[in-house]
């Protein structure tokens, strides 16, 4: 059957009211997303820690209804209940019926990273070739390779002499990073993060892809620090700033690193904190995210 989609933007304090008012009035669903996604303000929301809700300042919130729900009762309805919604903050659509998960997965085509490495989601079959392939499902909470903070972090791993070398990963997430390097000929690798959840994921792809024992996983007040050849980080800028002296605790003399997760804008204040450990520093983007790189300091 198709449906009637309604959506309209709020602020964060306002969420809550609105979710609820959409709900009265019998939505069958409700869902979220940055009303600033695909803009230079759109913020990334990577894993949270446990309990929490993190939330975009401005939130754009989408609710299906059924076919043929009056709209101009919608319209008035939540005029009543929410009496600062203005009606031109409205948006209907009608939405024919498909089974979303399965349009999704077949949008989701294999993507190259680099010279050799492939992610490959479950429904198709890779070549029997020399590629490395790391197989995800995209419907991850935790990222699949898709957004351009992962795919720097992924080209750049592609490009570097892995081969028996420790490999970190902090903020490990779905453990694409670390799999990936696993995959790439690294002898071993350490996920940190700090969501249980996170590991979990972690754990799972690391088995479906045949390198869970090579991996170990911790939460970040677990992980005793054991120096590391390789060290990449995929989180925040506010994070990575805070955690750079730990960083560099973990990386050996003259181990490459690499950190992403970074507007553009936020490089400069990271650059001048990283070169205190780190050398060589140099800067990539891809769209408006920013990956830096360089050398631990012998």
């Amino acid at each position: 059957m198709p449906w009637l989609e309604l959506s309209l933007i709020a602020r964060a304090e306002q969420q809550p009211r609105v979710e609820e008012a959409l709900d009265d009035l019998g939505a069958l669903s409700i869902t979220l997303q940055d009303a600033d996604a695909q803009t230079p303000d759109e913020q990334a929301i990577f894993e949270p820690g446990v309990g929490e809700l993190p939330l975009w300042p401005t939130i754009t919130l989408n609710a299906l209804f059924e076919a043929g729900t009056d709209r101009r009762g919608l319209t008035e309805a939540l005029s009543e209940l929410l009496p600062w919604l203005e009606p031109d903050q409205l948006n209907f659509r009608d939405v024919a019926d498909e089974d979303w998960e399965r349009a999704w997965m077949d949008q989701f085509k294999p993507m190259p990273f680099g010279r050799r490495l492939w992610i490959y989601p479950w429904n198709i079959e890779p070549p029997h070739d020399d590629s490395v392939i790391v197989r995800l499902d995209p419907g991850l909470a935790f990222g699949s390779g898709t957004h351009p903070t992962t795919a720097l972090c992924l080209e750049w791993l592609d490009g570097l002499d892995l081969a028996g070398k420790r490999v970190i990963d902090f903020g490990c997430g779905s453990g694409i990073l670390a799999i990936a390097a696993l995959k790439l000929g690294a002898g071993s690798a350490i996920g940190v993060d700090n969501d249980p959840q996170a590991l979990t994921a972690s754990a799972d792809n690391a088995e479906r892809n045949e390198v869970a024992d090579r991996l170990a996983l911790f939460l970040p007040e677990d992980f005793a620090g054991e120096p590391a050849d390789v060290f990449v980080a995929n989180i925040l800028a506010g994070p990575l700033g805070d955690l750079a002296p730990i960083f560099a605790a973990t990386a050996k003399p003259g181990a490459p690193f690499a950190i992403s997760g970074i507007l553009q804008g936020q490089q400069d204040e990271l650059l001048a904190r990283y070169a205190e450990w780190f050398e060589a520093l140099r800067v990539d983007t891809r769209e408006d995210w920013v990956r830096i790189s360089g050398h631990r300091r012998a």
